[in-house]
């Protein structure tokens, strides 16, 4: 039998405002990170049904609260979390547990490669009305690319506490609903649900 089955599949997509991602961005990331997911999900849930096994999501710490530069990846991120949360809910009487996993920023090499961002780069400057191409500057929008050159930098390369969540996940007795392993990934979460919208964003 089936024992358990981990989404881990995952894109980034161009980190920019959510103003200036294309469409086609916002597409590839639902597709990629939340519809894969629930048609791997949907597929393997009879035999998960038979062995009451374990169906673990790798969602994101963007998933759970909001951060600039991350709306087309966030919000599928977002989606397959709330997909964990009502698959949980749905499918316990069987006996299956769902998890979510949140992780702050690994160094996963989910960024892409240089011809990966050349391409998406050139398909978000020329799809630019000229009014938002004026309003954010041309000195901005080049800079967009410095975020992904320094990406890495601020990931942890010590991937062993998102191992550590996916293991307990699938062999705890009593797992936990939600994993947010990784510096950081918390503290957020908690000032974005506990306090004012307002002391998070400033945050």
């Amino acid at each position: 039998g089936l024992w358990g089955v981990v989404n881990n599949a995952g894109i980034l997509g161009f980190p920019a405002d959510g103003e200036l991602l294309p469409m086609s961005t916002y597409r590839h990331c639902m597709e990629v990170n939340f519809f894969g997911a629930v048609e791997v999900s949907k597929t393997f849930l009879p035999l998960l049904r038979k062995s009451q096994g374990r169906l673990v999501n790798m969602s994101s710490m963007a998933g759970g609260i909001p951060l600039p530069r991350y709306a087309a990846y966030g919000a599928s991120k977002a989606a397959l979390s709330m997909f964990s949360g009502v698959m949980r809910q749905e499918l316990s009487k069987w006996g299956i547990k769902v998890m979510a996993i949140h992780p702050s920023g690994f160094r996963t090499g989910i960024e892409g490669t240089a011809e990966q961002w050349d391409r998406q780069e050139k398909e978000l400057l020329e799809n630019l009305p000229a009014d938002t191409r004026q309003a954010y500057g041309e000195e901005y929008l080049l800079g967009l690319r410095n975020y992904l050159l320094h990406l890495p930098s601020h990931c942890a390369p010590d991937l062993s506490p998102v191992l550590g969540s996916v293991l307990h996940a699938l062999l705890a007795r009593r797992p936990q609903g939600l994993y947010t392993p990784g510096k950081g990934a918390y503290v957020p979460l908690c000032i974005f649900c506990c306090f004012p919208l307002w002391v998070y964003d400033f945050f």
